[in-house]
């Protein structure tokens, strides 16, 4: 039983595209209408002579024309033929035109056209445990027509739930926003969450026979129960990396001011003198309204 079992696994991971070229259509149509002629030509020798006996060689011209037809079929540009005979895997036709094969071949199409579609929007949690809502654009083609017909049921079907098994796991992977610097996130590093995508995707699917050529992520936004509240974060934040920015702006200024009067000797500032002039600097620069001047009038 067990030998049975690795014996079909090996079978089916073995089964790779095998490419057949089949003779060219035209000259068996061209054959098929020369047996018609030949057929309505007994047709009609019996009816003028009288005799059955031409009858004979007009229906089995009949019946090669049929199988004849029968094996005939189009491969159009992008497309490939699957052949079997009687359940057997046969071959796979990729060259476009009028092709024949032994009527008893049986064929099924399978587009090489490059596809795409949108995931539905998932609710899941990233890496801090925050709920987000993600979807993604995949870009997918066939490469192998025998594993995407014959190691999965329905390779379409494979696709779409692969691909959202993968972006599951990505969100999984990475948090939303970076909370240190250089951490990847996913609104943050689109280029290298797209890069990780696209692999667990084609590693999902490599045994299906179809290629990724491209997958990112199309919609990311907090869930809309966290999602007042992560704005007002998000907003806070940029309000401190902003204040941050004027604060040592604000400081490079003033120590650019003190060491131009100390270098220049316009005037001679005690300790105290500079510690004030230094709030006063700082709370000018750094003020997010406009300050009023303040003269001192009053008569030492």
């Amino acid at each position: 039983m067990d030998a049975d079992w690795e014996g079909t696994t090996k079978a089916t991971i073995q089964m790779t595209e095998v490419p057949v070229v089949p003779k060219s259509g035209m000259g068996t149509l061209m054959s098929m209408g020369g047996m018609v002629a030949f057929g309505a030509l007994m047709i009609f020798i019996a009816i003028a002579t009288e005799n059955g006996f031409f009858v004979v060689p007009a229906l089995l011209s009949g019946v090669v024309v049929f199988f004849g037809l029968v094996g005939l079929f189009t491969v159009g540009p992008n497309e490939a033929k699957v052949l079997q005979f009687f359940g057997d895997y046969r071959g796979t036709v990729r060259e476009p035109g009028l092709r024949w094969v032994n009527p008893f071949f049986t064929k099924r199409s399978v587009s090489l056209r490059v596809r795409n579609f949108e995931s539905e929007r998932l609710k899941v949690n990233d890496l801090a445990g925050n709920p987000i809502e993600i979807a993604a654009v995949v870009v997918w083609r066939v490469v192998d027509t025998a594993e995407a017909l014959f190691h999965v049921d329905d390779y379409n079907d494979f696709v779409h739930v692969q691909s959202e098994a993968a972006l599951r796991n990505l969100a999984l992977n990475y948090p939303y926003d970076p909370h240190v610097e250089g951490e990847i996130a996913l609104r943050s590093h689109t280029a290298e969450v797209a890069e990780h995508l696209k692999v667990e995707i084609q590693e999902r699917l490599v045994q299906a026979g179809v290629l990724v050529m491209e997958a990112r992520i199309s919609h990311l936004a907090y869930a809309q129960e966290i999602a007042h509240a992560m704005l007002q974060r998000q907003q806070a934040g940029a309000v401190i990396a902003a204040r941050t920015m004027i604060v040592e702006g604000a400081v490079g200024m003033v120590e650019m001011a003190l060491d131009r009067l100390s270098h220049q000797k316009i005037v001679e500032l005690d300790n105290e003198k500079k510690a004030a002039m230094i709030g006063n600097l700082l709370v000018v620069l750094c003020s997010d309204r406009g300050t009023q001047p303040v003269v001192n009038a009053s008569k030492g």
